[in-house]
């Protein structure tokens, strides 16, 4: 019996009107691409009926899980006035308020409705600001899907250059070339290759855009002193320093990665988690720099700032803001890892996990250390794929990448089940270790 069956056949219904049937096509994944039809707190129901347990959240937006009170009523309540003024209201102003008081580098905030937006305007804030041309990016690091931001993403080993010295490479067909010609990538975690790095190009670097941690290629974490070191060299040259919070932002701590790390950047773009699943993203930074934008840097947006999103992101950091919440969140990850890892070394499994407790990835690899993108092309990216398949045939549902997100409504119930779903994958996808004699 096929447990996909509506959805193979919604699928191919979509797929008359709506480009590939998906509306991103990293969504286009096996077996199918799901439909869905409700889901409350961490949990999801299909359309073919089966239930999970959601480790996905939409790719991180839901920090608070499905259907969270607070939320829900905030949104019901502005769904019943204007939608959006194309001007100014109060609750513009009430969130900026919420995050300066929680992020460090805050001192000025501004609206949009996309990462990517949020990228594309930090980068002209920093060139504007400091008169200089390029960027200075990591490799395997993603800040969107813009000409000027899809670079070195997942670079093909066969072009991208020597692991101290990696080249630039586009992402994607259709790429304008020269969107290389102002860029410079340097590997993650290499203090010695970042230092040359600007003493060759310094002087022309405006910024340096950085994940504080990877999520996007594995979660991996920033060395001990590694992002102080990078915050020195960016000041020592004259240069900005740009954290991309989409991911972290609210979710590892109610003050993100800057706030745990103690590590203030210039400018940080946020998204995802700040509205708990509504559209919205922004970005915050130094007051000098953050107006530039007043001064002809050009920045603006039909939907930035809306009532309905400003609402949702009120009612979402009043939930997150003394920390306990999060807390919670990041504890459930700990628990989640611990037991996995546990469980990996009863079967016999290579696994390693990285990140941290609401934000985390399966790595099955042998290698003992992981520090940058490179070092995750030895994951077993087959034995991956059979166990997401199967971890989704238990009820659990998970992002392709072995990416894990959890919310603030995971409980031990859910760690529980969890941990008896992935007991059962492993027995599935691997045979256990046999007793020493």
């Amino acid at each position: 019996m096929d447990r996909y069956a509506n959805s193979r056949r919604l699928l191919e219904r979509a797929a008359g009107s709506l480009t590939g049937g998906v509306s991103s096509p990293f969504r286009a994944k096996a077996p199918v691409p799901l439909y869905f039809r409700d889901g409350e707190g961490p949990r999801l129901e299909d359309v073919d009926g089966n239930r999970y347990i959601d480790y996905a959240l939409a790719w991180g937006p839901l920090i608070l899980g499905h259907k969270h009170p607070q939320l829900v009523e905030a949104v019901r309540d502005l769904a019943l006035k204007p939608h959006i003024y194309g001007a100014q209201h109060e609750l513009e102003y009430e969130v900026s308020e919420r995050i300066q008081e929680l992020v460090p580098c805050a001192e000025r905030v501004a609206f949009t409705c996309s990462g990517s937006e949020a990228v594309a305007a930090v980068f002209r804030l920093a060139r504007a600001f400091t008169g200089r041309p390029r960027i200075l990016r990591f490799e395997g690091h993603y800040h969107g899907w813009h000409d000027q931001e899809l670079i070195s993403y997942r670079p093909d080993p066969q072009r991208f250059g020597a692991p101290d010295a990696p080249c630039p490479t586009l992402d994607s067909r259709g790429q304008a070339a020269n969107s290389l010609e102002n860029v410079v990538v340097a590997p993650w975690n290499d203090v010695a290759a970042l230092e040359r790095l600007f003493a060759r190009h310094g002087s022309e670097i405006a910024a340096a855009i950085t994940e504080p941690v990877l999520c996007n290629s594995g979660c991996l974490m920033p060395e001990s002193g590694y992002l102080e070191t990078l915050r020195r060299i960016t000041r020592e040259n004259g240069a900005l320093l740009i954290f991309d919070e989409v991911i972290t932002g609210f979710r590892m701590t109610p003050g993100g990665a800057q706030r745990h790390f103690s590590v203030t950047p210039d400018l940080a773009t946020f998204g995802k988690a700040l509205a708990g699943g509504i559209v919205l993203s922004a970005f915050a930074g130094r007051r000098d720099v953050m107006e530039e934008m007043l001064k002809g840097a050009a920045f603006g947006g039909t939907f930035n700032g809306n009532p309905i999103a400003m609402g949702a992101a009120v009612a979402t950091l009043d939930v997150l803001k003394d920390g306990r919440a999060l807390r919670h969140a990041n504890e459930m990850g700990i628990q989640l890892i611990e037991f996995i890892r546990a469980l990996a070394a009863e079967f016999g499994i290579p696994l390693r996990i990285t990140g941290f407790g609401a934000a985390f990835s399966l790595h099955f690899t042998k290698r003992s250390n992981l520090r940058n993108y490179r070092d995750t092309l030895e994951d077993d990216r087959d034995f991956l794929n059979r166990f997401l398949l199967a971890a989704l045939d238990e009820g659990l549902y998970l992002l392709p990448d072995g990416r894990w997100y959890v919310s603030t409504v995971h409980s031990e119930r859910e760690v529980e089940e969890t941990i008896a779903a992935v007991r059962r994958v492993f027995t599935r996808v691997a045979r256990p270790l046999r007793p020493s004699v």
